[in-house]
């Protein structure tokens, strides 16, 4: 076993510059050994060394070992929505290198991930009813989890990557939508202060604000194509309504995976769609069943002349494509530390 940077200078003009290369299997580091050697320059962007044995040619692609830029596609967990015509909660905080960030910012810069080094991976799990999403963290990068919507009479929604919708009241007192997180997600809505049903505001979504109203819709979520197809994601979850002779008119969820707010009572709001970090529904007039939060999502992508990452451990959940010309791993449960 040799480092392949032992034969590199095999190759004299590469298309490519290569600092470091996996370790391959080689016979010998010359081209006049007795069992030839040689690099096949018509793939210099992933240069292939072939070994002549047993009577045929076998090559192994050597893979770029100098520090990887990688895209990332972070989303926190939804939050939970508000419980007796609740507000909907708000979606995590969604942070991307590719397409548009949260609350209308655009993308972030690749971050750099270099081998033989350390990166914190966790997803953040959606947030119960009345209760925050949990955050999303991938090494130096966090997405915040949604704030949570309030029930009538509750007060002001949570702050979050996006905010949670205002309790309503009658009154003349609405209560705010949380606020979301500059560069992850908009503020929920407002409760409803006409009168009844003076329901909650919807929750705010990574590419819209919550609605305002006695029917209040969540904010609409962000499409990403990190994956190599445009998945939406990030959707406030909507407002509950109230049956009895006010028409029973419920917020719906934001595109992307927000839950509807639920108007039967005994009847439990929709919860936010698993790995979309979208918010849960309000709950009904009388019963506590408001949705929760879906949980969030990390993803990388990278350019597939680099190298697998070394090592993932158990407490990930994670899949891997290889698809388009880029390496795609996608983490939907966990937290841990990856070795690149």
């Amino acid at each position: 076993m040799t480092r392949a940077r032992d034969v590199s200078r095999l190759i004299t003009t590469p298309t490519s510059t290569y600092t470091a290369y996996d370790e391959v299997v080689v016979s010998s580091a010359s081209p006049s050994s007795s069992i030839p050697i040689w690099i096949d320059s018509a793939t210099a962007s992933a240069p292939i060394i072939k070994n002549y044995s047993n009577s045929k040619w076998y090559g192994i692609t050597l893979l770029d070992l100098s520090d990887i830029p990688t895209d990332f596609l972070v989303i926190a967990g939804g939050a939970g929505g508000g419980g007796q015509r609740g507000g909907g909660g708000g979606a995590g905080g969604y942070r991307t290198s590719l397409d548009t960030s949260g609350g209308g910012s655009p993308a972030e810069s690749k971050i750099s991930l270099t081998p033989g080094t350390t990166y914190t991976i966790t997803v953040g799990a959606g947030g119960a009813g009345n209760t925050n999403g949990n955050n999303s963290v991938l090494s130096n990068i966090t997405s915040i989890g949604g704030g949570a919507g309030k029930g009538i009479f509750a007060g002001a929604g949570n702050s979050g990557g996006s905010g949670g919708g205002g309790g309503g009241t009658n009154g003349g007192h609405s209560r705010t939508g949380g606020s979301g997180t500059a560069g992850q997600g908009y503020a929920g809505g407002d409760g409803y202060n006409g009168g009844e049903p003076y329901g909650g505001g919807g929750g705010g979504g990574a590419g819209a604000v919550g609605n305002f109203g006695a029917t209040a819709n969540g904010g609409a979520g962000l499409s990403n194509s990190i994956t190599g197809t445009y998945v939406t994601r990030a959707g406030g979850g909507g407002n509950g309504g109230y049956a009895q002779g006010y028409g029973g008119a419920v917020g719906s969820g934001g595109s992307g995976g927000g839950g509807s707010g639920s108007k039967d009572n005994g009847v439990a709001a929709g919860s936010g769609t698993v790995n979309t970090g979208s918010g849960g529904g309000g709950g009904p007039n009388d019963s506590n069943a408001p949705g929760s939060g879906g949980s969030g999502i990390v993803i990388l992508r990278y350019l597939n002349t680099y190298k697998d990452i070394s090592i993932i451990p158990p407490g990930l959940t994670y899949s891997f494509s290889n698809t388009g010309g880029y390496k795609i791993y996608t983490f939907t449960a966990g937290t841990g530390s990856i070795i690149v």
